[in-house]
């Protein structure tokens, strides 16, 4: 698996997570349909796919946004506190051909943002929040909702 270190740039920590995640996800397809307790919560590989995509999309936007000069849309999704019936369906091969096309083209739009930025547009970014270097980092740390679901291999 990747590991993220803190020499990483920010866009290798955000396609490394994603490399993580697509790594995992490739074990799902065993999954037997109980989900997994992390914390307080469950996961399941829908669930873990849909959470690391719905993070990227909505730290895009903030990005985005704040580059703009916009204040940041806030969402409005439930996150990890339910788990949909969708969440809950089985993983099978066509959802792993899926999560891997939807989180590399997400990964591939970040990097790209990410790289198009200078060091200082990393470190003092516009608007109220982390910077997009700590953003990326944060992102980075959605390795969380795959590793609740582990290695089912």
């Amino acid at each position: 698996m990747n590991e993220i270190t803190p020499d990483d740039t920010p866009a290798a920590a955000v396609t490394g997570m994603v490399d993580h995640v697509l790594a995992l996800a490739a074990t799902w397809t065993a999954w037997d349909g109980t989900p997994l307790p992390a914390d307080d919560r469950v996961y399941t590989p829908h669930k873990a796919v849909r959470r690391v995509a719905d993070h990227m999309v909505d730290h895009l936007a903030e990005l985005e946004a704040r580059l703009a000069g916009e204040a940041p849309q806030p969402d409005h999704w439930h996150a990890s506190t339910i788990t949909t019936g969708a969440d809950l369906a089985p993983f099978t091969r066509q959802d792993l051909d899926e999560a891997r096309s939807r989180l590399t083209r997400l990964a591939r739009i970040w990097a790209v943002r990410l790289d198009a930025l200078t060091a200082d547009q990393l470190d003092r970014s516009p608007g109220e929040g982390w910077t997009f270097r700590e953003l990326a980092r944060h992102l980075a740390e959605s390795t969380y909702y795959a590793d609740a679901v582990g290695d089912l291999s």
